[in-house]
């Protein structure tokens, strides 16, 4: 049995999708991605968003600011994007240089162009199960486990990691799916009590091989949302070789989580340009 869940590949197929859909629009969805500064990551991660929403057949427009831009000057940015009716889709891309208050910026996104699904009204619509938009990487982990037809009722989810972008979203989606919720963090004491009893394992704590073989349930599945780079590499946070011979399946970093989150934000900027234009 293959035990590697394929991100490209379901990554694909949701983008195949929204390519059938948007080749028939007149006007094509538009999606704008706010950077600041010189991250390296960010500039990979804005480019994979580009070439995917190009791909699609969506417009897509990467606004740049100087690491010394001030709040008001991206803010003021953001009110004439939620102004203009041909912006469907507005993401900060985080992080932000720490002189900036990345939640306050957020929070002057329209909700419903919060493609990224990080505003408090976006949120708390999650909490209550009204319809929103959804943050990309929970939805995408949600995608991912019903592409492989991975049950979640039921079962026992342990989350390793409390972030507003991932971990706490996750614990949302995890209950209206209706399994059972644990959730660690750096403050966990003994992770691996909690982690060895997990039937599904979602780790996205930013921290190299955290997760080891004798840290992991015979028979468990997991998904690595870490992204650790060191020395040019890329790392899980699991570590996956150690792993492996005792899951039943498990993400690959890279090629996992991260193909199904870009597929994601391109599915959330469709459904704002429908929900702007009222369509179905």
């Amino acid at each position: 049995m293959n035990k590697i869940i394929d991100g490209k590949l379901i990554s694909s197929k949701i983008k195949e999708k929204i390519k059938e859909k948007i080749q028939n629009l007149d006007v094509k969805p538009t999606l704008v991605v706010i950077q600041v500064g010189n991250n390296e990551a960010s500039n990979v991660y804005v480019k994979n968003k580009k070439n995917a929403a190009i791909n699609v057949g969506m417009n897509f427009n990467h606004i740049h600011f100087e690491e010394t831009i001030n709040e008001q000057e991206i803010i003021k940015t953001i009110e004439k994007l939620n102004k203009d009716n041909t912006v469907n889709g507005i993401i900060v891309q985080l992080p932000l240089p720490h002189h900036l208050n990345s939640n306050k910026i957020i929070n002057h996104i329209v909700p419903i162009k919060d493609v990224d699904g990080l505003t408090t009204i976006n949120l708390g619509k999650l909490f209550n199960d009204e319809e929103c938009l959804t943050s990309c990487t929970p939805a995408g982990i949600i995608e991912l486990l019903k592409a492989y037809n991975i049950k979640l009722e039921g079962k026992c989810v342990t989350i390793v990691g409390r972030s507003t972008l991932v971990g706490k979203p996750l614990i949302h989606m995890l209950l209206k799916e209706n399994a059972t919720v644990v959730v660690c963090h750096s403050k966990t004491v003994d992770l691996k009590r909690f982690t060895t009893k997990a039937d599904i394992l979602i780790v996205v704590a930013g921290k190299k091989h955290l997760i080891c073989s004798e840290m992991v349930k015979n028979g468990a599945i997991i998904i690595d949302v870490g992204i650790n780079k060191i020395d040019n590499k890329l790392y899980g946070d699991v570590n996956f070789n150690d792993v492996l011979d005792k899951v039943s399946y498990i993400t690959p970093v890279p090629g996992g989580v991260g193909p199904v989150t870009i597929a994601i934000l391109l599915n959330n900027t469709l459904k704002s340009y429908n929900m702007m234009n009222k369509k179905d």
